[in-house]
């Protein structure tokens, strides 16, 4: 992977950021994604954020070694710190566990003013942003799921809006899980995800009834049946 060419991820990543936008790619390692939107995109400006030294370093040398210095700005800072107020109007985040990038996005709001579009990559919890989104006024405009090298990455799309436009009154705690976008045009890659969660959480379930019964593994078991009757519920959805 290089500026020139994308993993499968990133690339589809890249294809929802607007052209002509200004962009901020926070947590952005080499400043692969934003180097390749500059090059073939139409972005006129990026930033690309990173709160690691090393990456940090790592995202200077490519973005000198590709001659975009003048386009791209390669800041070391944490989360949204890097950008200022009105200068950016979409952020990528990519590659991070959901909560964490919930968390960005809630110690950063006051940046957000004039942000037209988030674009984002959970690798777990993808319900933690879809969770900040609907607390926030974000819509969830669209969603993909892909796999890639063995791994199952969902991408979430959001803008300023309705942010209970996407979900269903009576299936919400589903979709919010899964993904609205994702439950009602499953693919094979979505089934065998959700197949393998379930499987993980029967086997965390039978430990747990083998386990003295505590207000902990109680609460925990039924979190876990609740969540495989959603799964199987959601399933069942697209086979009707």
């Amino acid at each position: 992977m290089n500026a020139e060419k994308l993993s499968m991820r990133l690339t589809a990543v890249a294809k929802y950021v607007p052209k002509e936008a200004r962009l901020a790619d926070i947590g952005s390692d080499h400043a692969y994604l934003p180097s390749y939107l500059v090059k073939n995109a139409g972005i006129p400006f990026a930033v690309a954020g990173e709160v690691v030294r090393g990456p940090y370093q790592s995202a200077k040398s490519n973005v000198m070694a590709e001659g975009l210095s003048d386009r791209i700005s390669v800041r070391m800072g944490d989360g949204l710190e890097v950008i200022e107020s009105g200068e950016i109007d979409c952020i990528t985040i990519a590659g991070m566990g959901g909560a964490l990038i919930a968390s960005i996005l809630e110690n950063g709001k006051e940046k957000l003013e004039t942000v037209k579009r988030l674009v984002l990559q959970p690798n777990i919890s993808a319900i933690s942003i879809r969770l900040w989104f609907l607390e926030n006024e974000w819509e969830l405009i669209t969603e993909e799921i892909l796999e890639e090298d063995g791994k199952t990455y969902e991408i979430l799309v959001a803008e300023k809006g309705d942010a209970k436009r996407p979900y269903q009154k009576n299936k919400m705690e589903m979709e919010l899980l899964m993904g609205p976008f994702l439950i009602r045009h499953q693919n094979e890659i979505f089934k065998k995800k959700w197949l393998s969660e379930s499987s993980n959480w029967e086997r965390v379930k039978k430990q747990l009834e083998n386990a003295a019964a505590t207000p902990e593994t109680v609460e925990k078991r039924k979190e876990i049946e609740d969540k495989l009757k959603l799964v199987e519920e959601a399933l069942k959805i697209e086979k009707s």
